[in-house]
């Protein structure tokens, strides 16, 4: 499985999105049941896209991805392609249609 990689600061997240021609934010929290059940699913999906970078954040501590991101809810799932965002999924996410997706994304970008 891959592993995201702790992002500690809006600007690092900000950095992490514009250094990487594909870049998938999850932005979670510590209290959330669902973004926990929902994180391993994720990891496990995202092998099939190796060229996208991954990245997380915990909205309880960096409390300015809130208002940057426009985040209402979590977990929020963000896909940037050139620094754009491309896909968002939050709450509920059907790992299915997020996989068709990220899949013609992909394919388009790579």
């Amino acid at each position: 499985m891959r592993e995201f990689e702790l992002l500690t600061s809006i600007e690092s997240a900000n950095e992490f999105i514009q250094h990487h021609k594909l870049s998938f934010l999850y932005i979670t929290s510590t209290e959330c049941s669902v973004c926990h059940a929902l994180q391993p699913q994720v990891q496990k999906l995202m092998m099939k896209y190796p060229e996208i970078q991954l990245g997380t954040l915990n909205a309880q501590e960096v409390k300015e991805v809130v208002g940057s991101f426009s985040i209402f809810t979590v977990p929020v799932l963000l896909l940037f392609v050139e620094g754009k965002e491309s896909i968002r999924e939050a709450r509920i996410v059907h790992m299915d249609l997020l996989d068709e997706k990220l899949s013609k994304i992909y394919n388009m970008v790579i």
